[in-house]
């Protein structure tokens, strides 16, 4: 059975932007993206989103909500990855750039989606219109998706309650 690794991504966004990062060392450099990363064993899901905000763009998220869960598969690679999706929109602090992390603005019409994860098209419009999905996506080269399944859901539930 594959081994999953569990992940978070927040996405900091009000009525008119979005707060993106350009990465800028490690897996996805060169990309815009939410800001997020590893679970360590001692936190909860919600305090890691939290925590990884706080590293990567030196703001403080106060309300953040659940509003999906992506697996990515990579073929070829045995490790799934189940990244859980937050939203916030109430925050402290100014962003800053982090030695992983460049954030920016972006209206909302403005997301440079070909700057970011092939995938985010998909699920990010559906993500700043307030619903809540599950999906995954598989990547063949060149981070080229195969195959994917994005659906709406009503609430969200962790696969370890499924």
């Amino acid at each position: 059975m594959p081994k999953k690794k569990i992940l978070t991504l927040c996405m900091i966004h009000d009525d008119e932007r979005v707060l993106l990062g350009m990465k800028k060392r490690g897996f996805g450099a060169g990309r815009w993206n939410g800001f997020g990363g590893k679970v360590s064993a001692e936190e909860s899901i919600e305090d890691a989103a939290r925590r990884e905000v706080e590293e990567e763009a030196g703001i403080l998220v106060r309300d953040i909500e659940k509003r999906g869960i992506i697996e990515f598969e990579f073929k070829g690679n045995p490790e799934i990855l189940e990244v859980h999706v937050f939203h916030s929109s109430v925050f402290e602090g100014e962003p800053r750039e982090s030695d992983e992390m460049r954030p920016a603005w972006f209206l909302r019409g403005e997301i440079p989606f070909d700057e970011m994860w092939p995938d985010d098209r998909h699920w990010v419009p559906m993500f700043l219109e307030g619903k809540r999905f599950r999906g995954k996506f598989l990547f063949g080269e060149n981070d080229e998706v195969l195959d994917m399944n994005l659906e709406e859901l009503d609430d969200i539930v962790s696969s370890d309650a499924t």
